[in-house]
């Protein structure tokens, strides 16, 4: 007859076979990708201004809000007038347009009324501002598709409310070009949002496919085909290159952009909160084949969010050169005195965020140009340069004179002996430009290096900076995962293995008594004590089937269900493999957003199970230390399963006073497991384990449904019936020891 343990066990395994055969019955999707290759293109003529010089206006992250309207009431009140002033051929929205979050930031959804709000205001912004609404290009954030099912759902409200639906924009790929006199210009928006739009905290990462980066490279070179003159190409998005996703195949936007000669890709997504200056320089090289070398350059420039810090970021190109000023217009505007004087240099490039191959291509130059916006009149303007390896003494300073004039906008240009500047180090000379009004205040620019032969300097990074620009996300995640997954297999696996080797060498016993009762300072026992950790660790046969049950639950079936989109709509679950996701039609999508549920995995494998599966070791090993030194006199019982008989002996042999150097040892090491201490840190542990858990799943079930949260097995349920019957298993006098306790010491 089958033990009942066993029954349990067996049907157990039954029923989860049958819930992933009723998931794999739906039918999967054939095909299904949204169509990745079209592009929408416009060209704006640029009539007037200087032939060779234009600029754009950048915002992201706007994150309007039907709980704080004074966001909105914000960009009327600030971005209107600086618009008005500066006067650029583009604005650039970068993604985030709404919050599409409860009030309590719990629950992520989309607004209508947060969209309505958006269009309302941008329209009152362009009127007010000046410029035609058709300059104004928006493009998806992650907040953006906060729970819409797919594009053309009843809730992507992009599609209906967003600038770019006004002008059949809804291509994942936008291609702008401003043709001048001289110079052209193209501007290129990526639409990297998830295909399917999860709810926070799973859509979090940009993904791309191998469909958009061909129509991508296509376009780029359609450019290059199809423009008299010389062409400077700028890329726009809202996730940075580290937050995106490589293609099915491993491409990445990077090896295009260096191979197309894209001057910089501007995005947001980060916020201010973790730096203003989260720049990154791009060098591509070839290491294969006979053509090494290298391939290209761009950066990427970061922009903090309007949301909070109300920044804007002017990017002027001057004969193909690309530079910029990012400025907060809280502190730009003052009151009663309206909008201060705006200072965009735009040559020579600082040298720390500089594109050192467009400098050695180019013609050398012996010039500093600035674009100033203002709207009272510039009086004087003038350039002064300092030397850094002199404690900053200037060495020269030179008035710029007007070549451009508008009435809030002029280009100021003054000759440059820059000969003297060439084949220094390129941090060694300084440069700031300042203007003074017709009322006598004012405007200085922030001290920048300079280098006129396109020697670069290189950034200090914080390692804050290094870990959200220079870390692959996408491949950081699958070796956090799969290495935590490792350990736990060998921590589970690699004990038993020892213990088919220890009970075929008998005399494994003998040694291990021998370093049991050797010195505490013998190097031996630094190796005997972790092997004691995992052998007595995972003795309990069934705590050990348990841990490797529940683990092999997490990795092969669902760890929870909920509604991955919309809060209406259908439920889907998650494994370790990404949600799958049902859709409408009976579509299936498998593996949705594998990268950005590590916002749920990390947390809860390193947090959760890999401390859960410690302790669990940890209990039992402090149960036999237990029962081996908690009595004055101990023996061996007759059905002991022991691996160690002879250290039990030793120790009985302390205890009658036969071996004075084990009883030493032995009594100091007795008296620090039986004071209970050690009992209790494990349990306190235990808490705040299952604290860590249960906070884990509020959060996801505010995300995603209570109920189907929380019936969830996997998640909620796994660890705190494992913690429990682990304690019970190895409560303390019961175990490998059979101990009887002496009335006299």
């Amino acid at each position: 007859m089958l033990p009942h343990s066993f029954l349990f066990r067996f049907f157990l395994l039954l029923y989860l076979f049958l819930s992933i055969s009723h998931a794999d019955s739906l039918p999967r999707e054939e095909g299904g990708e949204d169509d990745d290759s079209s592009v929408s293109r416009e060209v704006f003529f640029l009539d007037g201004g200087p032939s060779d010089v234009t600029w754009v206006v950048q915002i992201t992250d706007l994150h309007l809000s039907s709980y704080h309207p004074d966001r909105a009431d914000d960009l009327k009140r600030l971005l209107a007038p600086a618009l008005r002033i500066v006067r650029p051929s583009l604005l650039l929205i970068t993604g985030d347009l709404t919050d599409a979050k409860s009030k309590d930031r719990t629950t992520t959804r989309q607004d209508l009324s947060e969209w309505l709000q958006y269009k309302q205001t941008m329209e009152a912004v362009a009127k007010e501002s000046g410029m035609s609404l058709r300059t104004f290009i928006d493009i998806r954030g992650n907040h953006d598709k906060y729970g819409v099912p797919y594009v053309g759902d009843k809730l992507d409200f992009f599609s209906n409310y967003s600038i770019s639906s006004q002008f059949n924009r809804l291509t994942t790929v936008q291609s702008i070009c401003l043709m001048g006199k001289e110079w052209n210009y193209v501007f290129l928006g990526l639409d990297d949002s998830l295909e399917v739009g999860l709810r926070c905290p799973s859509n979090l990462f940009g993904h791309t496919n191998d469909k958009r980066l061909q129509s991508l490279s296509s376009e780029l070179q359609y450019w290059d085909a199809h423009l008299d003159g010389p062409v400077t190409k700028v890329v726009f998005g809202h996730f940075p290159m580290s937050f995106i996703r490589s293609s099915e195949t491993g491409q990445c936007y990077e090896n295009i952009f260096a191979r197309e000669s894209v001057s910089a890709y501007l995005c947001g997504h980060l916020h201010a909160k973790f730096s203003k200056h989260l720049w990154r320089h791009h060098l591509i090289q070839n290491t294969v084949g006979a053509r090494q070398g290298v391939v290209g350059e761009f950066w990427e420039w970061e922009l903090g969010d309007w949301k909070e810090y109300k920044l804007f970021r002017i990017l002027g190109i001057d004969h193909g050169h690309v530079s910029f000023v990012d400025l907060s217009l809280s502190d730009l505007f003052h009151p009663g005195k309206g909008f201060q004087t705006a200072i965009l240099v735009t040559y020579p490039l600082d040298s720390r965020n500089m594109n050192s191959m467009n400098i050695k291509s180019s013609d050398a130059r012996d010039d500093v140009s600035a674009l100033i916006f203002s709207t009272t009149p510039i009086n004087q303007v003038k350039a002064k340069i300092f030397d850094s390896s002199r404690d900053f003494e200037l060495v020269e300073e030179l008035l710029l004179h007007q070549s451009y004039s508008s009435s809030t906008s002029c280009l100021y240009r003054g000759s440059l002996n820059a000969s003297k500047y060439r084949h220094m180090p390129p941090t060694r000379f300084w440069l700031q430009v300042m203007a003074v009004d017709i009322h006598g205040n004012e405007t200085a620019t922030e001290l920048r290096p300079f280098s006129m032969d396109g020697k670069p300097a290189h950034l200090q990074k914080t390692w804050l900076e290094y870990l959200v620009l220079h870390v692959k996300w996408d491949t950081t995640y699958k070796v956090l995962l799969w290495g935590n997954i490792c350990f736990l297999l060998l921590l589970l696996f690699l004990p038993k293995l020892l213990t088919y080797f220890i009970e075929k060498n008998m005399s494994y016993q003998k040694w291990t008594m021998s370093i049991s009762i050797s010195s505490p300072t013998c190097r031996r026992r630094n190796i005997f004590f972790p092997l004691w950790f995992l052998l007595e660790g995972s003795r309990d046969g069934k705590v050990w089937f348990s841990m490797a049950l529940y683990l092999l639950y997490l990795l092969m079936f669902p760890w929870f269900w909920g509604h991955a989109a919309s809060e209406d709509g259908m439920l889907s679950h998650i494994s370790i493999h990404g949600w799958t996701v049902s859709l409408p039609g009976g579509i299936r999508k498998d593996s949705v957003a594998s990268l950005d549920i590590m916002a749920i995995t990390l947390p809860f494998m390193y947090l959760v199970v890999s401390p859960l599966f410690l302790l669990v070791y940890c209990m039992f090993t402090e149960r036999s230390l237990f029962n081996l030194h908690s009595g004055s006199k101990l023996r061996c019982s007759q059905k002991s399963k022991s691996l160690m008989p002879k250290m039990a002996r030793s120790l009985q042999e302390a205890a009658d006073g036969k071996n004075p150097r084990v009883d030493h040892n032995a009594k100091a090491l007795s008296c620090k497991i039986c004071s209970g201490w050690t009992r209790t840190g494990l349990l306190l542990a235990s808490m705040v384990v299952l604290y860590i858990n249960f906070t884990l799943c509020t959060y996801l079930a505010r995300a995603y449904g209570a109920v189907v949260v929380i019936l969830s097995p996997g998640l909620l349920w796994g660890p705190t019936l494992l913690l429990a019957y682990a304690i019970c298993s190895s409560r303390l006098g019961v175990g490998t020891y059979s101990l009887e306790p002496s009335c006299s010491q």
